[in-house]
């Protein structure tokens, strides 16, 4: 990329640094959404890096070239440390971005990450309509959600406000948009559901129906149109429903850095799955060695480590394959090519699940019930690991 600096590390690999810092403070949240992207597996992961730990990591991030820094979970609102960590990205330089779903927040809170430095703060909603919302939380959070959105323009943050949409709230498009429009807002994303962690176990509840895609992508459109002056909005349909993938994370280990809450840096978010990684922490490497020298960090950089039909396609260099986690989680093999792509031999398969689906969906046929976010359910899944081994 032009203007950054560049330099080829010890594995022959041209590397830019980690412009986007997630931190992942920490996998406690009050809310149980079904989708979360959040590994199934949190009840494994108990241990949070400290204060300071997290202050070392964001300076060696920044001395790196690292430009912005997002404060996630999990509900990041959960550490006591939250104000400290903000202060400490704006003495560094960092532009700070909060994601937050405003559980834990009040008008004192936010009038002290204004004092500390924040520049974004990003909340994110479940429904349009309280009922929905609330079951979809697992708490009732809705009109606690509308008053901090308000509190955030009257403090005068950006506006941003995520929606993430499924077949549980997808038909709810146009009232959406009308309480993103009633509440000012200046982004929206409208972040359709894509299928890893929770939302996988739950594919069969959350997959929308093509027709509910073109329902509500036409909805988006207008709404795209007629506040193109007033709002920025963002609509992008499911991997699941495309011919070509998507670049992931904008490549491998390219711009994008996350820290989960132990410490373990993952070169995108769902990382922690895939077979044969033995994925860096910080707690023995800095940020530079993991970023430059880390196995791991290298191994989907570039693209040598393609197969056919990626490594002879004239448009590999526009997607680098897809979604290594999406090609793992379809094919067992992250090296394939992700099967969202038409070239895919394992295409045809996924056109067939996704009709299972559907088919259901228009039936009305339920396999099973939703699985919510939390601990129970997590301790659920690693039991149920365990007997399988």
């Amino acid at each position: 990329m032009a203007g950054l600096k560049q330099q080829v590390n010890q594995a022959g690999h041209t590397v830019t640094p980690p412009l986007w810092l997630l931190a992942e403070l920490t996998y406690k949240c009050p809310l149980q959404c079904p989708y979360c992207s959040n590994p199934v597996e949190i009840a494994a992961h108990k241990n949070e890096l400290s204060t300071d730990d997290w202050i070392r990591v964001m300076r060696e991030a920044r001395k790196m070239g690292s430009a912005q820094i997002g404060f996630s979970g999990g509900e990041p609102l959960i550490r006591q440390d939250l104000e400290e960590l903000i202060a400490e990205a704006r003495q560094l330089g960092f532009y700070s971005n909060l994601i937050t779903s405003g559980v834990g927040m009040d008008e004192a809170r936010i009038k002290a990450f204004k004092k500390a430095g924040l520049d974004h703060i990003q909340i994110s909603f479940q429904a349009s309509n309280e009922e929905l919302n609330n079951f979809l939380g697992g708490t009732k959070t809705f009109e606690h959600k509308l008053e901090m959105a308000r509190l955030v323009k009257k403090y005068e943050y950006p506006m941003v406000l995520n929606i993430v949409i499924h077949r549980q709230n997808i038909d709810q498009m146009t009232d959406i948009l009308d309480m993103v429009v009633s509440l000012d807002a200046d982004y929206v994303e409208l972040a359709s559901t894509q299928y890893y962690g929770w939302s996988l176990h739950n594919i069969d509840q959350l997959l929308p129906t093509r027709d509910q895609l073109e329902r509500a992508e036409k909805i988006a459109h207008e709404y795209q149109d007629r506040y193109k002056d007033k709002m920025k909005i963002i609509y992008v349909v499911p991997d699941y429903f495309e011919g070509r993938p998507k670049k992931c994370m904008n490549g491998w280990g390219n711009i994008f850095l996350t820290i989960a809450p132990d410490g373990v840096a993952l070169p995108c978010h769902s990382a922690r799955q895939l077979p044969g990684m033995d994925l860096p922490s910080v707690n023995d490497f800095s940020i530079e060695q993991i970023w430059n020298g880390s196995n791991d960090f290298n191994k989907f950089r570039g693209m040598d480590w393609m197969k056919e039909p990626c490594r002879s396609c004239d448009e590999k260099e526009v997607d680098l394959g897809g979604c290594r986690c999406q090609a793992y989680m379809m094919t067992g093999d992250a090296t394939n090519t992700d099967p969202i792509c038409t070239k895919s031999s394992e295409h045809q398969a996924l056109l067939d699940d996704v009709a299972r689906i559907e088919t259901n969906a228009l039936n009305h046929v339920e396999e099973k019930p939703l699985i919510f976010r939390n601990m129970k359910n997590s301790k659920k899944h690693l039991d149920s690991l365990t007997k399988s081994e």
